[in-house]
């Protein structure tokens, strides 16, 4: 037996020089944080608060266990692309990928898209993964600010596409954490814009089951516009799958980075059988609508308290101290997400997650509370 300490060879077990071989950039930076939701009525992630009626669980139970897990994953990823594409009513000559949730799909676009003085640009406050994954690839991000009502600035966005002329423009719709479904008039100028000069749009409807309107009716219009979706916020967070449609030619180049067999059999078969029971998810994301609407009335109503308009799944609320009322939240039992040091525009404001009927009675009063 080698004794760690008393041995000649002469390395220290406790050396850090590993570090230089971690780049400077990834050490100064911190992982995605996960809450810690023990015992907690959990509405900070957006996930869909019902579970699979008990029936479908057994259904499902029994066809998970059926399947061949010594092999890799074969043809069932095209029978899910296929039912996938008929489910969204892809247009004809557009073709569709799948990912490991929406982040798999925003990676393997910052690794195809990466070209030599390359940059990406998105509205912000946004979805943390465009800057995110565009700068683990050495892609400068620049982030355009909305407007105070967290509407599209878009003399500001048009300007930065006219200045920084960026390969891809990422437009959330609705966008995370605001919940805002912006001006389908100021969204086209910007489409448009960023396709005279050459680069691609990504359209992103992860919320897009909340939402009164969708880009789907409008992207075969383009053959520059990526419309990319996810099935965590259709009920199957849990699953981590998202898809990604677009022109044919390119998908097919995106697609040749993506890694061999990305999508489980587990992932597959758990979304096969979900679309085709979709109108149970279909029922679920209607009575999030309804109670979406509920709970932002009462939030509304109480003094000092704004609420912005949101088609997502979750209402973004500025109080007087964010902090405060997240806290006094958290003694009890309701964990929401504290966006406030997320951005400027985000001072003193809150995330909740729409949940349960009895869910959001109980985060009403706790946030009542706290103020």
């Amino acid at each position: 037996m080698i004794d760690s300490h008393n041995s000649n060879t002469g390395v220290n077990p406790n050396t850090n020089a590993w570090r230089k071989h971690i780049r400077q950039d990834v050490q100064s930076m911190h992982a995605y944080a996960i809450q810690d939701s023990t015992g907690m009525i959990k509405l900070d992630a957006m996930e869909n608060p019902y579970a699979l009626p008990a029936h479908l669980q057994q259904k499902l139970g029994e066809r998970l266990g059926a399947i061949a897990l010594n092999r890799y994953p074969g043809e069932g990823v095209n029978v899910l692309r296929k039912a996938l594409a008929s489910y969204v009513q892809m247009p004809k000559d557009f073709d569709i990928m799948l990912g490991n949730g929406s982040d798999e799909l925003i990676t393997l676009i910052s690794l195809a898209c990466d070209v030599p003085g390359a940059s990406f640009l998105a509205p912000v406050p946004g979805f943390v993964m465009y800057a995110m994954s565009a700068q683990l690839q050495g892609i400068h991000f620049h982030g355009v600010p909305l407007k105070a009502n967290f509407e599209l600035d878009e003399q500001a966005m048009l300007s930065a596409i006219a200045e920084h002329k960026p390969a891809v423009v990422y437009l959330a719709y609705p966008n995370n954490p605001t919940g805002t479904l912006w001006n389908a008039d100021v969204i086209e100028r910007i489409v448009l814009a960023q396709g005279q000069q050459g680069g691609l749009i990504v359209m992103d409807e992860a919320y897009q089951p909340f939402a009164n309107q969708t880009y789907m009716d409008q992207v075969a219009r383009h053959g520059h516009v990526l419309l990319m979706r996810t099935l965590s916020k259709f009920g199957l967070a849990g699953v981590r799958l998202g898809y990604m449609v677009g022109p044919k030619a390119l998908i097919a180049e995106i697609d040749k980075v993506r890694p061999p067999y990305n999508i489980s059999v587990l992932n597959c078969e758990c979304a096969l059988f979900a679309l085709e029971h979709a109108e149970v998810f279909a029922h679920q994301a209607a009575e999030i609508r309804q109670e979406r609407e509920k709970l932002s009335q009462s939030l509304a109503a109480l003094p000092a308290v704004q609420v912005f308009p949101s088609q997502a799944n979750m209402l973004l609320v500025r109080m007087p101290d964010a902090t405060k009322c997240f806290e006094g939240m958290k003694l009890k039992g309701i964990l929401v997400k504290n966006v406030s040091k997320m951005h400027p525009l985000l001072i003193n404001c809150l995330r909740l997650t729409v949940g349960t009927p009895a869910e959001n009675a109980r985060m009403l009063s706790a946030f009542k509370e706290s103020l």
